[in-house]
């Protein structure tokens, strides 16, 4: 524990019928308010921070009965070396505990040595203010996913520790929903020859692609990620058609959903697939596309100049991990994105 940090007491009294570990019954105990985690209370226990009707506690397994007195003493959070930055932020919502936000193209989620402002962190320490309860001690926005820079859509950030473990467990389990919308080069579909000889890459239900492999580091480009079947992190992608357009299906709108959250994911996917993303200075997405394809001059020279990935995060739901309640929000395409489909339409 910090010598200069000021320090706070959280008193409280164990309940009837306590689990019949100390770590459990304190967890499910202490006051909501104390927005202290399971993880952030193990360590409390760990160094001592946790007295158990006037002694120390240091055995998370022990049994602690009914009507124990409990003190903790924690650290305060501490402010953040994290500079707030007044930056917009499109907020879809946002209560005391998580906030979820459409972000833009072009912006960057965490400072970084080559982004070290002009962050979605930077503008949610400006946004939350005071109202950051902490994150491991620290008033900082707790960041449990992340979309590219040049990806645009939906993230939900944590504003305490306790939102900030409960968001961060479903993305480990995998039961966040996170669907993207995206143009590609192609048209997925079951009956295409080419694709049955693509490892990884198998069809369900109806016309449903669904990409398996591993990922991991590219072995020469340190920025890239690549497929890979015997190494690497586990990785599935689906992928259903919206629309298609052109002469024949030179290009279609897909929705694309994780099974897993790794890096890079959809934009390698859908390369490893075949059906690279428009605009995808990364993966090797552009294409030439002949005049013949029943697509306008206009659509044709905007699909060339188009400057990124056209990606976006459409659709987030998961249980809010304080109240429990099942949420689920939606964001429109960006301008840039609809207007290119509106083109081709």
């Amino acid at each position: 524990m910090s010598l200069s940090a000021p320090l706070i007491t959280v008193e409280f009294t164990i309940a009837e019928n306590p689990p019949n570990r100390l770590d459990k019954a304190i967890a499910r105990d202490v006051p909501a308010d104390a927005n202290l985690s399971r993880s952030r209370l193990a360590k409390l226990i760990a160094d001592g921070s946790v007295v158990v009707n006037g002694k120390p506690a240091l055995d998370q397994k022990a049994k602690i009965a009914e009507g124990a007195s409990v003190v903790i003493t924690v650290e305060q959070p501490v402010d953040s070396h994290l500079v707030a930055e007044d930056i917009p932020l499109d907020i879809i919502f946002e209560d005391e505990h998580l906030v979820v936000i459409n972000k833009p193209v072009g912006m960057v989620v965490h400072p970084a040595p080559g982004s070290p402002s002009g962050t979605l962190v930077n503008a949610l320490m400006h946004h939350c203010g005071d109202s950051l309860s902490g994150i491991g001690g620290e008033k900082r926005p707790g960041i449990v996913h992340r979309i590219d820079k040049d990806t645009s859509g939906l993230l939900v950030v944590a504003k305490s520790d306790v939102a900030h473990q409960g968001l961060a467990k479903q993305f480990e389990k995998h039961t966040v929903e996170r669907k993207y919308t995206a143009l590609v080069y192609g048209m997925p579909d079951v009956m295409d020859p080419r694709l049955r000889g693509v490892k990884g890459v198998s069809f369900e239900g109806s016309n449903i692609m669904r990409i398996t492999t591993m990922l991991g580091r590219h072995k020469t480009d340190r920025q890239k990620q690549a497929v890979s079947f015997s190494e690497g992190r586990h990785a599935i992608t689906r992928a259903r058609v919206l629309e298609q357009y052109g002469l024949p299906h030179q290009l279609t709108l897909v929705e694309c959903w994780l099974e897993t959250g790794r890096t890079h994911q959809i934009r390698v996917h859908m390369t490893h697939a075949g059906h690279g993303l428009i605009g995808d200075q990364t993966y090797g997405g552009k294409r030439k596309l002949s005049h013949k394809a029943g697509i306008s001059e206009a659509s044709l020279e905007a699909i060339a100049a188009f400057p990124r990935q056209a990606l976006h995060a459409a659709v987030l739901g998961f249980v809010h991990p304080v109240t429990e309640e099942d949420i689920r929000f939606e964001a429109p395409l960006p301008a840039d994105m609809n207007d290119l489909i509106e083109g081709l339409r």
